[in-house]
């Protein structure tokens, strides 16, 4: 027996595998032959190394690839090879007693390019191991079955027009499936099939370039290119893969703008605004986007006074426009030279330039109807005040560009002068007035004047037409209000009472110094001092003013001195008043001199002192007369002027009751505790028959004011005429303005108490709707000088001299 472990490898590389292996039993079977003592066998472990078969190799039976033998196994059959792993028993098989390993089907390096197996011998009747199980390694060889792939393919690339020989456009790279370390199966070189000579390819990085210069997008745009890969280096039998790139020209500035023709003729109607379009002009230029950008201009000074020129919205049309009215009477025709530029000029192809092209325009002028035009664009007049009708203001002129000889008829629009304040001619556009102006109404008519060709109504145009009015000195100096002042009793000489500021309503060149001036007599009761500035002080004379029950009425004489100077009078009243210590006013109700309720200080004493002489006592009778005022006398009374006495004093208790001390006389008038139900109060009762329809004046234009409510407004206060002081009449003036007022208290009193029903044979007894009237009127039926002192202040008011005192 010999313990030999021999591995017989069949087929290709089962030699070299064995060569390795036999070392060992070689190295066994010597020691066999060597003199010396036997020796025993040891237990080795197997040395595998890897096995080799060939993909993609098919036969009609599975194809030994190596075999397994162990120095344990003597051809008795009492050993069994197993083998365990990767395919074993699909892909390889063993033959358990000769240990023959058999590949039973094609394999694919590129599925799986090695298997890993585990090899063991083992008693066939007890599966004891004979040897420790060993790993060995079954390799594919590979062969040059995959053919190269482009899997990023089909290419897309872009690069600049104009570009220089070698520019990178793009890498294309292919993969090969195949063993790269076995061979040149996966040895890949790159070619062009299609695209030359335009472009080329790195054989070995896959690397497009440019191959010639100057290539023009303008000429061609696109190129398809086709790159192929070829793998045993590319020599014959090797397999190979294409591909396609897409190469784009993308654009540069190489091209300058350029006029489709030389020269442009437009035409337009003379009555074309300012941005009417005239035409477009567009230069050609084969680039695209940013560099076909132009912008237009006009070189002759003689078109850019008429026209402009300016780029569309698209950066690629030149628009034509008007600038300035045009006129076919003055030209007919302009002529220019417009010029094109490209916005963007990329400085590496200036040698291609200049980029900007020029062309020449004519515009040709065309006539149309135009309107009359004025030969001002707006007048300005002046005409003095208070001129009568027909006083010259002025001329508007306008004309027929068209034809010189067309008439032209005038008028005023009637919205513009809604008073009819002027008139004109319509054949010569003169201005006159049509009736007196006042500056102090109306300073400036803005007017708007028509002017239309007979021969074509259609053709109007306006015009503006201001026109001043001149001011004259046609307002007397006036009180700038009315004025209502007091003294006090104990005031002292040259006291100033009031300062007095006059107006006049022309302009300031004639109420440039107003003069005021008061009474002349020495005598006067006060004195007015002209201030020279439009005022006057009202003072106090040197004397001071008597006792008078009735407020003083100084007349105030006002002029101006304007040409001619004009001249006013006015009337300030003066009340003299109880004032306190303080100077404030205590009352200016004046002191009676006698009244039915009750008697007066000295009347009171000389009746004592008629009724102390009565009783015999003397000294009543000498004390008396030193008490009592020089102005009464004593007047001795029997016993009934005690009974007198008696009701006189009780009647002025009484109404002493009545009347507030220190009160206005005034205010009490208006004192009563009746309340109505106020403003919500509509039915208590009709105020409608409580009205007189007889004794209502006629309605005067405008608003009707309402004489039952307090109205919200004051009326509007008439102004003093000029003229002499005349005290009466400027009295009986102002009772009229009092009736007529409706804003003085009481406000319904006319209505509600002086209408006392219709079909009255003897009439209205009431006084409260009887006004006074001016100048001839009817006064008071009876002397109002009889009615004694306690209705003195009333015959004043009605002109009646005053009575003497009692």
């Amino acid at each position: 027996m010999w313990g030999l472990v021999r591995l017989l490898l069949t087929w290709l590389g089962g030699w070299s595998c064995m060569g390795r292996l036999a070392a060992p039993a070689q190295a066994w079977a010597g020691s066999r032959g060597a003199p010396g003592p036997a020796l025993l066998r040891t237990r080795r472990s197997w040395v595998w190394n890897q096995f080799f078969v060939i993909e993609e190799y098919a036969g009609p039976e599975p194809v030994l690839i190596g075999k397994l033998h162990s120095d344990v196994d003597r051809g008795e059959g009492r050993t069994k090879y197993l083998l365990t792993g990767e395919g074993a028993g699909t892909v390889f098989v063993i033959d358990e007693a000769t240990g023959n390993i058999h590949v039973t089907k094609s394999l694919d390096r590129e599925e799986k390019a090695q298997y890993v197996l585990l090899a063991q011998a083992v008693d066939r009747a007890s599966n004891r191991p004979l040897e420790p199980p060993s790993e060995f390694i079954i390799k594919v060889q590979d062969i040059n079955d995959n053919p190269p792939i482009f899997p990023l393919g089909p290419y897309h690339a872009t690069v600049p027009e104009m570009s220089n020989v070698g520019t990178s456009v793009i890498q294309v790279t292919a993969h090969d499936a195949d063993d790269p370390s076995y061979g040149n199966s996966a040895k890949l070189v790159y070619t062009v099939l299609d695209g030359l000579p335009f472009f080329s390819v790195d054989p070995q990085t896959g690397v497009v370039r440019t191959a010639i210069p100057n290539m023009d997008r303008e000429t061609q745009e696109e190129f398809l290119v086709v790159i192929q890969a070829k793998d045993m280096g590319g020599h014959m039998g090797g397999l190979s893969g294409s591909t396609t790139v897409t190469v784009t020209l993308s654009d540069v500035n190489d091209n300058p703008p350029k006029f489709p023709q030389s020269l442009y003729q437009f035409s337009v109607v003379e009555t074309a605004g300012p941005g009417t379009l005239v035409g477009r002009l567009r230069a050609q230029d084969p680039d695209l986007g940013d560099n076909a950008l132009m912008a237009y201009s006009i070189l002759d000074g003689e078109g850019s006074e008429a026209f402009s020129i300016s780029t569309d919205a698209r950066g690629r049309d030149g628009l034509l426009t008007v600038r300035k009215p045009l006129d076919f009477e003055t030209r007919r025709s302009y002529s220019f030279r417009v010029e094109a530029t490209n916005t963007l000029i990329d400085p590496a192809y200036l040698r291609r330039g200049p980029f900007k092209d020029v062309a020449s325009v004519r515009v040709a002028v065309q006539d149309a109807p135009e309107p009359p035009a004025f030969t001002q664009a707006a007048y300005i007049l002046a005409v003095p005040e208070n001129k009568s009708p027909g006083t010259l203001v002025g001329q508007v002129s306008a004309a027929d560009l068209d034809s010189q000889a067309s008439p032209i008829r005038y008028s005023i629009l009637p919205d513009t002068d809604p008073e009819h304040c002027f008139s004109i001619e319509p054949e010569d556009g003169t201005i006159r007035t049509a009736v007196p102006l006042d500056r102090e109404a109306r300073v400036w008519h803005n007017l708007t004047v028509l002017a239309t060709e007979v021969d074509s109504s259609a053709q109007a145009s306006r015009v503006q037409v201001a026109i001043q009015t001149l001011d004259e000195n046609d307002n007397a100096p006036q009180l700038a209000e009315p004025y209502d002042t007091f003294v006090c009793e104990s005031a002292a000489p040259g006291q100033l009472i009031q300062v007095l500021r006059a107006l006049d309503r022309d302009e300031v060149g004639n109420n440039s110094r107003i003069s005021l001036q008061g009474p002349l007599d020495p005598d006067a009761n006060f004195t007015v001092r002209d201030n020279r500035d439009g005022s006057a002080s009202l003072l106090l004379p040197s004397r001071p003013a008597p006792p008078r029950q009735a407020p003083y009425l100084v007349p105030i004489e006002l002029w101006d001195w304007g040409q001619p100077a004009l001249r006013s009078t006015a009337t300030v009243t003066v009340s003299v008043c109880r004032c306190r210590p303080d100077g404030s006013v205590a009352s200016c109700r004046p002191e009676a001199q006698l009244s039915p309720a009750g008697l007066s200080t000295g009347a009171l004493l000389a009746i004592i002192t008629c009724v102390g002489t009565l009783l015999g006592r003397s000294d009543w009778n000498q004390a008396a007369p030193r008490l009592a005022l020089p102005a009464q006398r004593p007047v001795c009374a029997s016993p009934p002027a005690l009974v007198v006495l008696f009701v006189a004093l009780r009647r002025q208790k009484q109404e002493a009751l009545m009347v507030l001390e220190e009160e206005d006389v005034r205010e009490n008038i208006i004192t009563y505790d009746d309340e109505g139900g106020g403003e919500e109060d509509t039915e208590a009762f009709d105020i409608s028959a409580l009205q007189n329809p007889d004794g209502a004046a006629p309605l005067a234009p405008g608003p009707t004011a309402r004489r039952d409510v307090l109205p919200w407004a004051r009326a509007p206060r008439q102004p003093r005429p000029p003229g002499p002081a005349d005290v009466a009449q400027l009295l009986a003036l102002r009772l009229r303005g009092a009736d007529d007022d409706p804003s003085v208290p009481p406000y319904d009193s006319v209505q509600v108490y002086g209408y006392e029903g219709r079909g009255s044979s003897c009439g209205s007894l009431s006084s409260l709707g009887s006004g006074s009237e001016i100048g001839g009127a009817p006064g008071p039926a009876e002397p109002l000088d009889d009615w004694g002192p306690l209705f003195r202040t009333l015959a004043e008011l009605y002109g009646a001299k005053e009575p003497p005192a009692p």
